[in-house]
């Protein structure tokens, strides 16, 4: 199967052929295979698929194509992915999933907290990546307003979802949305045990299993910005055996 247009393809005319299309989807990696595999599942949705193989690439494609979603290798030639991010991050708000090798953990955490939205470890079901974009793209989609939220205030710590700040003893901390999605979903009830699979489901809109370790490595980054002592934690409390609860 040949993937869709590259940079040097790419062609704006071409739009009316695929402006039905659920979301317009970026896949960069190096890897012919990968982009086939997942361009078909992802167009099996009814996603129109652009693409780039290296980090110089995917910057020209996604300034043309202006994607809805990047689906991003970590490994890139020429450019590394974390640069790709950052300089996508400087030119526009888009949900981005990354890809990334096992045994990369640390570069996923960067990847995180340089703005990415969620990452898939090597080798993954294409299924489940068709997935995650999917779960991704619907909570891009939803109403940035939640006045009909609740604020909520603890010793230390302070959550507005109407403004999506989050006060550490009075000092703003940088969350990340999706850090922040998880934090209001277990500050909101104080005491329940959530197991990982229940906070994918409920923060991350997945409703089959899949990786978990992705929240592990967002606890983890939580913990290492509200929490006094990250190495005791307060709020993000580990249920041994089960996984986490608030306790506030």
């Amino acid at each position: 199967m040949r993937d869709r247009p590259t940079a040097a393809e790419y062609n704006p005319a071409n739009e009316r052929e695929t402006r039905d299309a659920v979301a317009k989807v970026l896949i960069v990696d190096d890897e012919p295979n990968i982009r086939e595999v997942v361009g078909l599942y992802l167009r099996r949705d009814g996603h129109d698929v652009v693409s780039a193989t290296d980090g110089e690439e995917a910057l020209e494609v996604f300034l043309q194509a202006e994607p809805d979603l990047v689906v991003l290798d970590l490994m890139l030639p020429k450019v590394g992915g974390l640069e790709v991010c950052r300089r996508m991050r400087a030119e526009r708000r888009v949900p981005l999933i990354m890809l990334t090798a096992r045994g990369e953990e640390e570069e996923r955490i960067v990847g995180l907290s340089v703005g990415a939205d969620d990452y898939v470890v090597k080798p993954f079901s294409p299924r489940e990546l068709a997935a995650r974009v999917a779960a991704v793209l619907r909570r891009a989609e939803e109403p940035s307003g939640h006045a009909d939220r609740k604020v909520f205030t603890f010793e230390g710590l302070d959550i507005d979802p109407n403004t999506r700040e989050v006060l550490v003893r009075g000092e703003p901390a940088a969350l990340t949305a999706r850090e922040f999605d998880l934090l209001y979903q277990m500050a909101s009830t104080p005491g329940r045990v959530y197991t990982r699979d229940q906070l994918m489901e409920s923060v991350w809109g997945y409703t089959f299993s899949a990786d978990t370790s992705t929240v592990t490595v967002h606890v983890r980054r939580l913990r290492e910005k509200v929490e006094p002592d990250p190495a005791r934690p307060r709020y993000l409390q580990t249920v041994w055996g089960v996984g986490y609860k608030f306790g506030g």
